[in-house]
This record gives structure tokens, C-alpha cells and sequence, in this order.
């Protein structure tokens, strides 16, 4: 077991900031680990990492407890903070030279060049951190994460004020390094969990309400939404017809958007009011709940 945390409680003065908290996560498993602001995501990777004790309960990585051998700790894991902490001043193989001392690496320099390939950084070893871009920081504060080879990477928001390129990069980064180590990442950016996450854990107010494969919360939902464009803009008649368990939202000028949580299926009650008062029905498609509606559902 890579991770594995057991009741787990931590308090900032009275207010609890986890509150009985328990999962276990798998070698070699990508998981992202959800919630709202203040939902407690990063007071459960500053303990994994050893930052901060847990005020009750128990936390482990690959079997040692966090609260002891810290150093030993250390070396299993590589943490990329939310706000990624650099050396401005220092050129990026200085800076990775300078991390590698800290962790005793052995052939530190063929590490370190294997480093910089993996993370595309090539092009910008010889120039000075603070002079890179938002993107290519981010990239040397995942190869200070991964440089001493940890077996499980916690990610904070790795790709918080990356454009589309930049993320899309990042996330490749991630999905290459979830064949060999475990990792768990925090975001707000559900795409990038429906992209690259083998399973979802959702906190809300220091306690998990979710803990599955994004599939499965999907299936598990008894949301139904069909969007429906018809021949024409006025559909009184259907939405007359219709029961107070479906909701009926205008899209466009002749699409709709019926949703419901009712057992009955919605195509066929739309369909059936569509032909009973003369209506035709252009197009029908029953949408797949996505990752942001799933994480609404379970945090509203």
C-alpha cells in the first residue's frame, strides 16, 4: 500500500480541518484528491509529507508512519507545493545540482540529466529560474520532485495559471510518471481528472463523501439530462405536458436541455409530448454526466 491514512483528524485552533479521515491508495495508482476551498486538500498533503502532525488518527507512506523517521519519509516522496517554492536566483541545473545534494544522489549528474530530458527542460537548463515562463517553473518544481526518484509524487494544484499548452503538457509529464510511481494530485480542473486519474476521492469540509473510479460516480448517478432540438422555438404544449420532476432549460432558440432524477426515461416522455401535439424532434442525445456535475453533486 503506497498510502494509507486511518481517522484522521487535525484541528487549527476549534475549527476541525479533517475530521475522521480514511483511504488507502494503491502502488502506482493516479488518483486526484478533490474539493472545494477549505475543504482540507492541502492540510492532508502537508501531513503526508510530514510538514504538519495529524492531531489524531494515523498516516503512512509505503508503510512508515509519518509522524516518524522523517527523513527516511522524505525519500519516498516528492512534493510539489501549491505555491511552488524556487530558487529565483539560481540557474535551473545549479538548482537541481543544489537538490541533489540534499538527498546524497548518487551519479547526480546522469540523474540530473535524465531529469531534465524527462521534464522537457533541455532548452532552458542554462537560464535562471526566475526568468522562465509560469510553465517551464512548474516543470523544474516537478523535477525537484522526482529528481531523487521517490516512489510516490503529491501534487498540489500542479497546473494552477498554465494556458492550454502548458497544462496539456504537464498532464502528459504526469501520465508518463503514473507507469512507475503512485501519485496523488490536488485541482480544480475536472478535465484533468476525467484525463489522467484512475479514481477520485472528494473532500468537503474536512471529511470524504466520494471515494471511487470517476466511471463508477457517474453510473451511480440517477441524473438523467437529454438535450432536445426541435422544429420550431415555441414547445409550450411540451413543457405544459411535463411532470414537476423534469426540469426544462432553454439552450438556444429551438434546443432545450430536460433533466431529471426520476426513474422514468426522459426520451421517451419528451418524445411522446413532441408527437401528441405535432412537434418534430430534430435531434435527441441523452448526455453523460461530467466530472464537474459529479463534483457539484457532491459538494453543494
Amino acid at each position: 500500500m503506497a498510502i494509507e491514512v486511518n481517522e484522521l483528524d487535525k484541528y487549527y485552533g476549534k475549527q476541525a480541518a479533517l475530521k475522521g479521515v480514511s483511504f488507502k491508495i494503491e502502488d502506482k495508482e493516479i488518483v486526484g484528491f478533490l474539493g472545494p476551498n477549505g475543504a482540507g486538500k492541502s492540510t492532508m498533503m502537508k501531513i503526508l509529507t510530514g510538514y504538519i502532525p495529524p492531531d489524531k488518527g494515523f498516516a503512512a507512506i509505503n508503510g512508515i508512519n509519518v509522524e516518524e523517521a522523517s527523513l527516511e519519509l522524505r525519500k519516498q516522496i516528492g512534493y510539489l507545493p501549491e505555491h511552488n517554492p524556487l530558487y529565483h536566483d539560481m540557474y535551473v541545473r545549479e538548482f537541481l545540482e543544489f537538490v541533489s545534494s540534499m538527498y546524497e544522489i548518487k551519479h547526480p549528474q546522469a540523474r540530473i540529466r535524465e531529469t531534465i530530458h524527462l521534464t522537457g527542460l533541455e532548452l532552458e537548463k542554462s537560464k535562471k529560474i526566475g526568468a522562465l515562463s509560469k510553465g517551464y517553473k512548474q516543470r523544474v518544481g516537478l523535477a525537484q520532485a522526482i529528481l531523487h526518484n521517490p516512489s510516490v509524487l503529491i501534487l498540489d494544484e500542479p497546473t494552477t495559471g498554465l494556458d492550454p499548452n502548458q497544462i496539456e503538457e504537464i498532464r502528459q509529464l504526469i501520465r508518463q510518471l503514473g507507469r512507475e510511481k503512485t501519485v496523488m494530485l490536488s485541482t480544480h480542473i475536472m478535465q484533468e481528472v476525467e484525463a489522467i486519474c484512475d479514481r477520485v476521492i472528494i473532500i468537503k469540509k474536512g471529511a470524504i463523501v466520494a471515494n471511487d473510479k470517476a466511471e463508477n460516480l457517474k453510473q451511480n448517478s440517477l441524473l438523467q439530462v437529454v438535450l432536445v432540438e426541435f422544429d420550431k422555438a415555441s414547445i409550450d404544449e411540451v413543457i405544459g405536458g411535463l411532470s414537476h420532476d423534469i426540469r426544462a432549460e432553454k439552450v438556444s432558440d429551438t434546443t432545450w436541455s430536460f433533466s431529471s432524477s426520476s426513474a422514468k426515461d426522459v426520451r421517451k416522455v419528451i418524445f411522446d409530448l413532441a408527437v401528441k401535439n405535432g412537434l418534430s424532434v430534430l435531434s435527441m442525445v441523452k448526455q453523460e454526466e461530467k466530472m464537474e456535475d459529479i463534483f457539484k453533486r457532491y459538494t453543494n
